[in-house]
């Protein structure tokens, strides 16, 4: 199961029920948090969902309500008992913005490893491996380095019996060659996984990006996703100009990049403090893309295999 829960959906400044900009996906035992804005801890404790498990925090940029909860939340892991590692993962100026934010959280029983996304990496979307899933940045356009991400869970092909008796590999040598090892039997021939499995299983992906204008990249990043949660700071008819002013999205352009990318389903997420009902405009977007919905802080999705 792969479990995604938005526990804060607001850009610029929190509101009393609307707290500012992260994502937790868990899956495998370990959980993998994108931004960390204020609030995030809230969602959180209100969930009831772990501290403890978070081994891997991606951001997008570094404008405060992207990452201004940060040090709580470390400060609250170290008081949880970890002494895990943790992996932040982020577009350059991470180590000297988080070493500077360490400062107000001292002391943390952990070690922080850094991760700065280097320009093939992210102009390449190159994929990283962060425990089970796979990750991918991609460049946005928000005036300060920026990036999106889109984060895959992927499956071993099924195993075929069939064709591991038609292909004469000894079943004393199945089990191996089923997790994807290669195999060296004692006569020295060489058994290959692709011997026993069968064709590709897809996976799960969701594609995540806040603070950009519209990209062909986050198109590139987002196709085929089950889930594409994006900023939709302005819902309003006519605000695109504005969007474009503020290097932000309005309801429709994030739409119009759904269709662009043939995901599944959007959520709208990162509106603006001065839009207290982004319901009210969902048709803007839904005229485009109709199954586009408005998150929520604590709005919750679980993920399970087609199959």
């Amino acid at each position: 199961m792969f479990d995604i829960c938005l526990l804060g959906t607001g850009g610029m400044l929190p509101l009393p029920n609307r707290h500012l900009t992260s994502l937790l996906i868990r899956f495998g035992g370990s959980s993998l948090l994108i931004d960390c804005g204020e609030g995030t801890q809230i969602s959180m404790r209100q969930l009831g969902w772990s501290f403890k498990d978070i081994d891997y925090i991606c951001f997008t940029h570094y404008h405060g309500d992207h990452i201004s909860g940060l040090p709580g939340l470390l400060l609250t892991m170290g008081n949880c008992d970890r002494t895990e590692p943790v992996t932040l993962v982020g577009p350059k100026g991470l180590r000297r913005i988080v070493e500077g934010l360490l400062l107000i959280a001292p002391g943390l029983p952990f070690q922080i490893r850094y991760v700065e996304l280097t320009k093939d990496q992210i102009d390449e979307q190159q994929e990283m491996k962060l425990g089970p899933v796979f990750v991918r940045p991609c460049r946005c356009d928000h005036g300060v380095p920026c990036v999106g991400y889109s984060v895959e869970v992927k499956r071993n092909p099924r195993f075929d019996p069939e064709k591991a008796k038609a292909n004469n590999v000894p079943l004393k040598l199945w089990r191996f060659l089923q997790k994807g090892e290669t195999v060296t039997a004692e006569d020295g021939t060489v058994y290959t996984p692709d011997l026993v499995l069968a064709e590709e299983r897809k996976g799960l992906k969701i594609a995540y990006v806040t603070d950009s204008r519209p990209k062909d990249t986050i198109v590139r990043l987002a196709q085929d996703a089950d889930l594409f949660i994006c900023e939709g700071m302005y819902g309003e008819a006519g605000t695109d100009e504005k969007a474009a002013q503020h290097k932000h999205m309005s309801y429709r352009e994030a739409a119009q990049m759904a269709k662009d990318a043939g995901v599944k389903e959007l959520w709208l997420t990162h509106f603006s403090p001065a839009m207290p009902a982004p319901k009210a405009f969902l048709s803007e977007a839904t005229a485009i893309f109709p199954n586009a919905r408005c998150g929520k802080d604590r709005l919750i999705r679980e993920f399970m295999y087609e199959d």
